[in-house]
């Protein structure tokens, strides 16, 4: 039996405090009650893993807090069928809640180790229609292919064109954008038969997003 059952009561509070903060959509809800935070943090952290905060991990990146990744979660409105770019898998943990609700996540990260940890994680989960790629986010290759929706986890002072290009029509992307180091504004773009929609949501705080391959790491 995981820590998570064993708690009970914070893993209550824990779904109490989405749906406080307006996170309504069931299956939303259902895919972050069944991923456990706590897999996904380091060992020092497993005690706050049920906290909406962020938490350090390896390469100076973080885990987002659990109502940032339930609200980005929400609004890619995801279905079933669709395949979704991650760009920043970090821990995993925010591939892992995608993975329950579409048919296949692509994520990249430009740190190896991150990258190499969370494709362990994610597939000791059961996450198999997860494919964690070391790669650059802001050079995504015409050969990955369109996606109906894309998620970047690092703010990123400009949406490339690398990215929106990537895009299926109608659709969706959703980025924190601004300068490094400070709020920035969580953006979402929708791709439509006129060119692309861009509309500002909430202010949120990211780890930069760099271009490139870490050198090392």
């Amino acid at each position: 039996m995981s820590t998570a059952e064993n708690r009970p009561a914070e893993k209550m509070m824990f779904q109490l405090n989405l749906r406080r903060r307006g996170i309504s959509d069931q299956a939303v809800l259902r895919a972050m009650d069944q991923v456990d935070r706590e897999a996904f943090v380091e060992p020092r952290d497993r005690g706050n893993a049920f906290r909406d905060t962020a938490l350090g991990i390896a390469c100076g990146q973080t885990i987002s807090q659990p109502f940032v990744v339930a609200y980005m979660t929400d609004q890619l409105r995801l279905k079933a069928g669709h395949r979704v770019l991650e760009i920043g898998t970090g821990s995993g943990y925010q591939a892992a809640i995608l993975a329950k609700l579409c048919k296949q996540v692509v994520s990249v990260e430009r740190f190896r180790t991150l990258a190499d940890s969370a494709r362990q994680r994610l597939a000791r989960l059961g996450c198999d229609n997860v494919e964690v790629v070391l790669g650059d986010g802001f050079a995504i290759p015409p050969a990955m292919g369109q996606f109906d929706r894309i998620i970047v986890t690092a703010a990123m002072e400009q949406i490339p064109e690398a990215l929106t290009a990537r895009l299926q029509p109608d659709g969706i992307l959703i980025a924190p954008v601004g300068p490094h180091h400070r709020v920035q504004t969580l953006v979402r773009v929708v791709r439509t038969a006129a060119g692309f929609e861009r509309k500002e949501l909430v202010d949120v705080r990211f780890v930069p997003a760099l271009p490139g391959i870490a050198r090392e790491l």
